[in-house]
Order: C-alpha cells, then structure tokens, then sequence
C-alpha cells in the first residue's frame, strides 16, 4: 500500500511539475541565436542579430526577429485609422510559428518561418468593424519573399500573403496602439486578445530613432 500511494505521490509531482512548465509566464524573451535559415540570404542582412520569444496566455507563441530600421514617413501624425509613419510593402521583420497558429481573421498559419510587412487596411467599405484601425503586418512565405526592399506593389503584396492562408485573404497581424516604449505582452481582455510590442529603429531623412510597434499574436476579430 505504501508503495502503491508512494507511486501515486511521484505521478502527481510530475504532473504538476509539467504543468507548470506549460504555463509559461506571459513576456518577451531575447534569443540568443541568429535569424532562421530558412530566409534568404539579403533578407537575413536586413534583420537585427537579436530576436524575441513571445510567450501569450500562456504558450510560446512565436519568435520574432525585426528589421535593422524602418523608412519613417516624415511630419507624419498618428490618426485613430492610421497608426504608423511606414510605407506599405516595408520589411518589418521576420516571424517563425513553433506550431500552427491563426492571424487576425482566424485564418490557419502553419508552422514555419514568414516575413511581415507592413500593410494598410483598403477602404473600400469590405472592412468595416474588423480593426479600429487600418495598420496590419501581413505575412508572406519566406521562400518567395527574398529582397528585403519595400513591395510597392499593394496587390501583388495582398497575393502572395493569401498563399499563407491558403485562401483569397491575406494572412495579417492587426496592429494596434503602443502602450510604452519598451518590449512587453499585453492582454485586452474585452476583446480577448493578446499582442506584443517591440521597439524598432525608424528613420526619416537623416533623423533615426526608437519606434515601438504593437501588434496581436493571439485573438482575432469578431466577426
């Protein structure tokens, strides 16, 4: 009998112990490796050595690696539909997925390494209630996106992020107000939704500084 409850005693540590583990304390943590060799090579040039594990309700989420520096637009002011001074098609960085997960309209991402950009939201009336906002991230597959230079080109943008979806949409991130200066996770418990923010290089003209960007890694709209 003292065994049999001995026994029991262990199981029920390791259980707790496990899952313990599991609930990873919400945050951003550096990594201490390089960017994902599954990018290109011009690509990997253009990111800052440095990335972050981004653990939200609880799971690691994803690990992120941003770009050296953003282009800022200049005199720009934020408005409630437009957050960011950036340029739609701008390398922002690079996001790898341990497991599958969903983007912003719910949409299925599989695990593995893509590039965001940044991208605006069109106001052709299709869109109305999904973000109070128009800034999103938008990610494409890093095997096709290989020149770190701005995508102009907003649809062939849009088209090649739906191959990330695997559907007519484009994967997106929706991007929401920095809430600080410095990197974090953050929970907006009335839309249930989790995002992360960190703090990149912009430039504009001769000018560089800090820019914090947030955006959502777990939740989307409801639609």
């Amino acid at each position: 009998m003292r065994s049999r409850a001995l026994a029991c005693s262990l199981g029920l540590l390791v259980w707790c112990a496990l899952a313990a583990a599991s609930l990873a304390e919400d945050g951003v943590e550096p990594l201490k490796e390089g960017p994902p060799k599954e990018i290109a090579a011009d690509v990997a040039k253009a990111l800052a050595e440095t990335g972050y594990r981004v653990t939200a309700d609880g799971k690691a989420v994803c690990d992120v690696w941003l770009a050296k520096q953003w282009t800022a637009k200049a005199k720009f002011s934020p408005s409630l539909s437009m957050l960011y001074p950036l340029e739609s098609g701008e390398l922002i960085g690079v996001v790898r997925y341990p497991k599958r997960a969903a983007d912003y309209r719910d949409q299925q991402i599989r695990a593995g390494v893509y590039t965001l950009r940044y991208g605006l939201q069109p106001e052709d009336g299709n869109h109305v209630g999904t973000s109070t906002t128009r800034d999103f991230l938008v990610l494409l597959p890093a095997a096709k996106d290989s020149k770190p230079e701005r995508l102009a080109d907003v649809m062939a943008l849009f088209k090649q992020s739906a191959e990330v979806s695997r559907s007519t949409h484009p994967a997106i991130l929706a991007m929401v107000a920095a809430e600080g200066k410095e990197a974090g996770v953050r929970h907006i418990e009335d839309r249930e939704l989790w995002t992360v923010r960190l703090v990149g290089k912009a430039k504009t003209g001769d000018r560089a500084g800090d820019l914090a960007i947030e955006f959502v890694v777990v939740g989307h709209a409801k639609e």
